[in-house]
């Protein structure tokens, strides 16, 4: 009987132990996957798309670019690799792009027919889907961070012109000399265009010419970011169209077509020809379509991007990131200035097309 007592025990204690190993290492495996959830984060960005090939770019050139959006798009990846917000890591990015030149935004804004700059900038939260944009400002060094001012401290959506920088004041956005955004190559590129305007039909083709993106019809500069919380973020600032006239405001700052932030679904900013963009409502569809359809960042991107957007007549990119850190940078045009970088570090830049 003692025997039998013994052995029921032992079994009894061995049991248990075997139970308490499997606990341990399901309690290590759920902490493990928490850890990996946790590191779940992600960064893109675009500096403009449109006819960029490498035969009329420059080596020193393409590697200013290249440099600048690897400074550029380092600076968000820390922002989040410390547990910064989406939105933080989208407005310091951004940042370093418009204090650039060599991007048609901030510093390196293209002028209008009046030899002038009118600067357009937005911002989205996915987490909340507040939003706030500027546009038509000449004074605001960068707009991306008056954006945010908007969408966090005002009942609004949209300011612009004379508005939107007597708000900058109240706010203490820092303001500059209109003459801080004169850039002799965009001021130049400005005279061709207009010597060139001998009709209607050559109007039309050079209008929209950016000096750094040869023949193209934009450039702008965009993020989109998802954080170790789960939150995405988007932002859009641009120069907008060389030559533009009438106060023309194009895709960047309108919520839906230039930049759009869900949770449930996405985070995108786009760059192309501002008024198919508008038309199209491109980043908000993006987003609709993976809601509603139920398909993947990357098919939702290209059926817009290649399908619809090229159906109207449009022409452009995107750059977009999941709620799961997927990526994708879209575009039907020959280049797009881009990088993407992930929660391991790994850097991805990328100009010409890779087809």
């Amino acid at each position: 009987m003692n025997r039998i007592l013994t052995l029921l025990i032992g079994f009894f204690m061995l049991f248990s132990c075997e139970n308490v190993k499997k606990s341990d290492v399901k309690t290590s495996n759920d902490t493990s996957q928490l850890e990996k959830k946790a590191e779940n984060f992600g960064i893109v960005i675009h500096g403009g798309a449109g006819t960029i090939l490498k035969e009329n770019m420059t080596d020193s050139l393409e590697n200013a670019y290249k440099a600048k959006l690897k400074e550029a798009i380092s600076v968000g990846h820390e922002i989040l690799k410390n547990g910064g917000t989406a939105m933080e890591a989208v407005t310091k990015t951004i940042n370093v792009m418009e204090d650039s030149p060599l991007f048609n935004a901030g510093k390196g804004a293209v002028f209008t027919n009046d030899e002038t700059n009118e600067l357009d900038a937005s911002v989205m939260n996915g987490e909340t889907l507040n939003a706030g944009a500027v546009a038509g400002v000449s004074r605001v060094k960068n707009p991306i961070d008056l954006a945010v001012e908007v969408m966090n401290n005002s009942d609004h959506v949209l300011l612009s012109g004379n508005g939107a920088e007597l708000f900058a004041k109240t706010r203490g956005i820092q303001l500059v000399d209109p003459s801080y955004f004169y850039t002799e190559r965009r001021f130049q590129s400005l005279q061709k265009v207009k010597q060139k305007e001998i009709s209607e039909e050559s109007k039309s083709k050079l209008a929209l010419q950016d000096p750094f993106i040869k023949n193209s019809k934009y450039g702008t500069v965009g993020c989109a970011a998802l954080d170790k919380n789960g939150n995405l973020a988007a932002g859009t600032s641009t120069g907008g169209m060389t030559n533009k006239r009438w106060n023309r405001i194009g895709d960047a700052p309108i919520i839906g077509a230039g930049t759009y932030a869900n949770n449930a679904t996405c985070a995108v900013s786009s760059t192309g020809w501002g008024e198919y963009f508008i038309r199209g409502l491109v980043a908000h569809d993006i987003s609709a379509m993976m809601e509603y359809k139920q398909i993947t960042l990357k098919k939702a991107t290209h059926e817009v991007i290649q399908n619809k957007l090229t159906k109207l007549g449009g022409t452009g990119g995107v750059v977009a990131i999941d709620k799961e850190g997927n990526v994708s940078m879209d575009f039907n045009t020959a280049g797009m200035y881009r990088a993407h970088m992930n929660a391991q570090g790994e850097l991805i830049i990328g100009i010409y097309s890779d087809k």
